[in-house]
């Protein structure tokens, strides 16, 4: 102990091309530790939860040394596993930090806005101490070097200090169930054209890639440290990894790609989860050749169940060509095309990998007519019999320094932007949830986060489905899990196995083709001694391979 003590407090982030609300964790917070700890701190770490249920850890801030909390959302969310901290929150936790030193940092330098379809204020945080600018680690080693508040990001000083402060995930409140974002790059190919209006990435400028040994250095920590669960995130295209600097819309380089997953594959051989986060569907449809290459190197050496991003935002032409936007209706599909093509083989069941969708309202140029475009484009993608994971739609919510900012259309088209999502919902999440997860679909490692009936959980990875499973289970319970029914956002769950001699009623009930009174009737037939015999009585059902049926002296 050097005597120097320390605080992180985690209010989790959400920008385009990072994400640090649980269970996942930003880099920031490891490189922060790292920073801290070369600095001779001894740091500990809380999440804005923690401080939620118990405001005794103020106390615990209070008798330290120094205070960095980091946060910010720069784009709008819903979230399960925590809720980041709220302007008035972070106030009040740096004006109860009266002993230490206290450093905020993190997007909420951009603005703060309390949601979707309103712009975000842009002014000082009153509370804290310092307001750290660019990069979080950078700018608490230069203030702490020679008290300056701004850090130029540099990965040569950067990737020691997320290597050193790996073992801060042993502090999250839901390790081992913790996702590690692994930081890929930095800033964006599309900031020679400003990048899209509405997107705080391009503040980062033209793209700096890391290099393949300080990311293998990094996971490795992270997997000695425990670690099991990765996504190669913070970047605006995994694809263009590696890639051309100079070009707007670079074409992939396949060799560095198996370069990076085969060596994060060798720092941690026994991981669970690798999974990408952002693709554009430009790059895809501008280069199909080299796309599909980096692409079949990707489901090479990830975990089945990834999602690869796409940020379509509209299908309206006139708004793709006044926001600056990625690509057109065309290229997007020829993208989803793509992407089924060379990740849409199952295993176990799962598809390997597929394409996600973003949407966002109230951009420039939008009309009525947009919403009936995308509309229809979506029902091309259903028309197709390709396969998308998951849609997400949002409302605009705009930085000062992006165009979108002074240009937009929030508030005017508010009735359409509701119809459009409940649509989407009613027809084409729900029937596309029925193809990627169909009956008796298995999810194995279904972490719990929310005990309810039902309890509600997920697995590890980039935008899993939700899984409501129709019995109170407590949090961070882990359990295998089989798929009988589908509902506009999630899938309903029963626990594998089925064991259908113990089994409540209503619990048998789900079952797929059983149905209440016939669970009645099973109720009073039991015990069944095999398949045959139950099937015999019922009839098959999707899960009939899930399906089990002990016998003992309650059940004789």
């Amino acid at each position: 102990m050097t005597g120097k003590s320390a605080f992180v407090l985690d209010g989790y982030v959400d920008e385009p091309a990072c994400l640090g609300v649980p269970p996942y964790i930003s880099p920031y917070i490891r490189t922060v530790t790292g920073a801290l700890l070369s600095h001779g701190y001894s740091p500990g770490y809380l999440t804005i939860d923690q401080v939620r249920k118990d405001a005794g850890l103020i106390s615990a801030m209070n008798a330290s040394d120094l205070v960095v909390m980091i946060a910010g959302v720069t784009v709008p969310g819903k979230y399960l596993g925590g809720t980041p901290a709220s302007l008035t929150e972070i106030r009040l936790i740096g004006a109860q930090l009266r002993r230490p030193e206290t450093f905020l940092a993190g997007p909420i330098g951009f603005g703060y806005a309390p949601g979707g379809g309103r712009k975000a204020v842009k002014g000082e945080v009153s509370g804290f101490d310092h307001l750290l600018s660019g990069s979080p680690a950078s700018a608490l080693d230069a203030f702490l070097r020679e008290g300056k508040t701004h850090g130029t990001h540099d990965y040569r000083r950067e990737d020691p200090w997320a290597a050193a402060g790996a073992s801060v995930i042993r502090d999250h409140p839901s390790f081992p169930w913790v996702m590690c974002e692994i930081e890929t790059a930095r800033g964006c190919s599309r900031a020679h054209s400003g990048g899209c209006s509405f997107c705080t990435e391009p503040f980062y400028g033209p793209p700096v890639f890391r290099s393949v040994e300080g990311i293998a250095s990094e996971v490795e920590s992270l997997y000695a440290a425990g670690a099991r669960h990765f996504r190669l995130g913070r970047q605006p295209d995994i694809l263009v990894y590696g890639s051309s600097m100079a070009e707007e819309y670079p074409a992939p380089v396949p060799e560095r790609i198996d370069e990076l997953f085969s060596s994060v594959r060798d720092a941690a051989p026994g991981l669970h989860t690798l999974h990408i986060d952002n693709v554009n569907p430009g790059t895809i449809a501008r280069h199909p050749d080299e796309s599909r290459a980096a692409l079949c190197a990707i489901v090479a050496h990830h975990t089945p169940g990834d999602v690869a991003a796409f940020g379509m935002e509209t299908a309206d032409p006139e708004v793709i060509r006044k926001n600056n936007l990625k690509a057109s209706p065309s290229q997007v599909m020829e993208a989803i095309r793509i992407v089924n093509e060379t990740g849409g083989t199952r295993m176990e069941g799962i598809p390997h990998l597929l394409p996600g969708l973003n949407f966002i309202a109230g951009l420039a140029g939008e009309t009525t007519r947009t919403y009936e475009m995308n509309q229809e484009f979506l029902a091309g993608v259903l028309a197709s019999g390709n396969l998308v994971r998951r849609v997400n739609i949002r409302q605009l919510m705009p930085f000062d320094g992006t165009r979108a900012f002074l240009e937009n259309t929030l508030g005017v088209h508010q009735a359409q932007f509701r119809a459009f999502k409940e649509q989407v919902r009613k027809e084409f999440d729900l029937p596309m949830l029925r193809r990627v997860y169909p009956l008796g679909t298995l999810l194995r490692s279904v972490v719990i986060e929310e005990q309810g009936v039902p309890s509600f959980g997920r697995q590890m990875g980039s935008y899993p489905v939700l899984v409501g499973v129709p019995s109170p289970v407590r949090p961070i319970t882990v359990i295998d899990v089989v798929v009988v029914d589908h509902g506009m956002r999630s899938v309903t769950g029963l626990p594998v196995p089925v064991d259908v001699n113990i089994l409540p009623v209503t619990t048998l009930s789900w079952i797929p083709g059983v149905g209440r009174k016939m669970a009645g009737k099973i109720a009073a037939r039991r015990p069944f001694s095999n398949l045959h015999e139950f099937r015999a009585f019922v009839g098959p059902t999707p899960i009939d391979a899930w399906l089990s049926f002990s016998i003992s002296p309650s059940t004789r």
